[in-house]
């Protein structure tokens, strides 16, 4: 559901693409971005638009919502899980990877002070996923290499803006969260960090920047626009954290602190190629999906994941 719409004011043009460089009709296109500190990137492509282009965030709570409007082409891009677009891939929906977005942004998250301090302590108790995302694979997998599985937990649904709350009230006993949660229960005091779950062979994959087969085979010239804006964007916020962290606090209306503890400890790594490496974690994440039965088939990674766009930005 979508849960509102941020409109960004158009500023200074600058470093425009080449091929909607030429006069044209001035744009409105829509990206989708998720409310979490490792989606920020969308709220600086603005300042790297070419003239004329207008970019319309459309904000959702769920990396599935936001799969769906790519999908639906309610918006023409959009950040989301892996987990998202590899479940509507296996099921043959046309969303397509072109872009890497945000690596890390995890973390699994007990109470400050009890005895839950490493994954095996997790035996036996309740334990906030959110069912169907990234960080559910990722915890699925941490369990199996400590010897565990879901069985030796007890896992309790909840969504990731209420993983806090429900850990500081004894609700669970633990979360695998998204930031700025888990920073938010360290800063707090709330919470203490039992890993960053970025061991596996999956290494620290989290969002990807899709779009649709139908935009690619309409419009490849926006889709190249909108991914060279995005390289812009992410590389601009890696280098410029302290703005980052203050347009976090400003949009998202996140705690300082919180955002602080995120950024500073290095669990958001905004990146944008869609390279070997991202390549190869994409499919074994997939892999790892199958294993688990989250989906019944392997996506066609032919169609699923396109680094054709990234790679001609990354050689322009």
């Amino acid at each position: 559901m979508i849960r509102r719409r941020h409109l960004l004011a158009a500023s200074a043009a600058a470093l425009a693409a080449p091929h909607i460089a030429n006069a044209q009709a001035a744009r409105t296109v829509k990206m989708g971005s998720l409310r979490l500190i490792h989606s920020m990137t969308p709220h600086f492509y603005q300042r790297f638009a070419p003239a004329g282009l207008t970019i319309e965030i459309i904000t959702f709570d769920s990396p599935t919502d936001g799969k769906n409007a790519v999908v639906t082409g309610s918006v023409a891009c959009g950040g989301f899980g892996i987990a998202a677009a590899t479940l509507g891939a296996a099921a043959g929906e046309p969303v397509v990877v072109v872009g890497a977005f945000c690596n890390k942004g995890m973390g699994v998250v007990s109470k400050a002070g009890g005895p839950l301090r490493a994954l095996a302590d997790l035996r036996g108790k309740r334990i906030g996923i959110w069912p169907g995302s990234t960080q559910e694979v990722f915890i699925l997998e941490r369990l199996r290499e400590s010897g565990m599985s879901v069985r030796d937990i007890t896992p309790v649904r909840v969504p990731f803006g209420e993983m806090h709350a429900m850990l500081s009230r004894g609700d669970i006993d633990a979360y695998v969260g998204a930031e700025p949660g888990p920073g938010l229960s360290i800063s707090s005091g709330v919470g203490q960090l039992v890993e960053y779950p970025y061991g596996t062979a999956m290494g620290g994959l989290n969002m990807i920047f899709g779009t649709s087969e139908d935009l690619i085979k309409n419009d490849p010239a926006l889709v190249r626009t909108m991914l060279n804006i995005h390289r812009q964007a992410s590389e601009y916020m890696k280098a410029n954290p302290a703005e980052v962290a203050e347009a976090t606090v400003r949009i998202l209306g996140a705690p300082r602190a919180a955002v602080q503890q995120a950024l500073g400890a290095g669990n958001v790594e905004y990146i944008w190629k869609l390279d070997d490496t991202v390549l190869r974690q994409s499919r074994t994440y997939a892999e790892q999906m199958l294993q688990l039965r989250q989906i019944r088939r392997l996506p066609n990674f032919d169609t699923f994941l396109n680094p054709s766009f990234s790679n001609a930005i990354a050689t322009a």
